[in-house]
């Protein structure tokens, strides 16, 4: 059988190899995932909204998010799948390295968590999704996904399907701006070592109207855009209108 090639459009396995080195460390909230630990909450607040918005849920309820279906892409250690099987969510996890997915797998079993893991790509799982006739999931994340591919319009064109009509995909990355490379890369890589060097190529970070546009072409209709914002003196995060560095976007499967 041959070998497969070091990296292709949608995907780079260098990215890929770099965070299977660290999946013992996904759940140390002090480790090199510290900065996923810090947005964790108001990533998770941005999700549970937007889906309760689009489905009709009441968001205070402990179960908002009961008998939604979920696909969490790149999912790593499972930090946001757990919390949104907590919700209600049937939860599926996909990353394509087997090393991250042992680790959630362990980490949901001493959580009495059912989550679907499986080491897998995002095209593999359309495709099989396409040959058995799936109609697909509620939602599909993509949280800090897309500034790690090399060509996201494709990547997005080939994972549109996995959003069932009338679904959401949400997003959130990195904007392409001389703010983000002084904070991300600068700043939390070289400087605050929150973050090991290399996670980031400022070049493969997305602006939102890029990212809009690839979604519109994956046949997605975008419907918000929402910045996320750091404040060092309280060391938080919080959602607000600045896009400048870091933000989410929703977009819907028309159907």
């Amino acid at each position: 059988m041959p070998e497969a090639p070091d990296s292709t459009a949608t995907l780079d396995r260098d990215e890929v190899a770099r965070f299977a080195r660290l999946a013992g460390k996904w759940w140390d909230a002090n480790g090199p995932f510290r900065p996923l630990h810090r947005i964790n909450p108001v990533r998770l607040t941005y999700i549970r909204d937007q889906l309760c918005r689009r489905f009709g849920r009441d968001k205070t309820a402990a179960s908002s998010l009961s008998g939604l279906s979920v696909l969490d892409i790149g999912c790593g250690g499972g930090l946001v799948a757990e919390p949104l099987a907590r919700l209600g969510a049937f939860v599926t996890g996909i990353d394509p390295a087997p090393e991250n997915i042992e680790a959630a797998k362990a980490h949901a079993d001493g959580a009495r968590l059912k989550i679907a893991y499986r080491a897998a790509t995002a095209e593999e799982l359309a495709a099989e999704q396409l040959a058995a006739g799936g109609s697909g999931f509620d939602a599909v994340l993509l949280l800090e996904v897309v500034e790690h591919v090399p060509d996201v319009p494709a990547f997005l064109k080939s994972v549109a399907p996995l959003v069932k009509p009338g679904g959401v995909m949400v997003l959130s990355t990195l904007n392409r701006t001389l703010k983000a490379y002084a904070l991300a890369i600068i700043g939390a890589e070289l400087i605050l070592h929150w973050l090991p060097i290399g996670t980031h190529q400022w070049q493969r970070f997305v602006r939102p109207d890029e990212l809009n546009a690839a979604l519109r072409r994956a046949g997605l209709t975008p419907a918000d855009t929402t910045g996320m914002i750091y404040n060092p003196l309280a060391d938080e995060w919080r959602l607000g209108r600045g896009t400048d560095v870091n933000y989410f976007v929703t977009a819907i499967r028309p159907g």
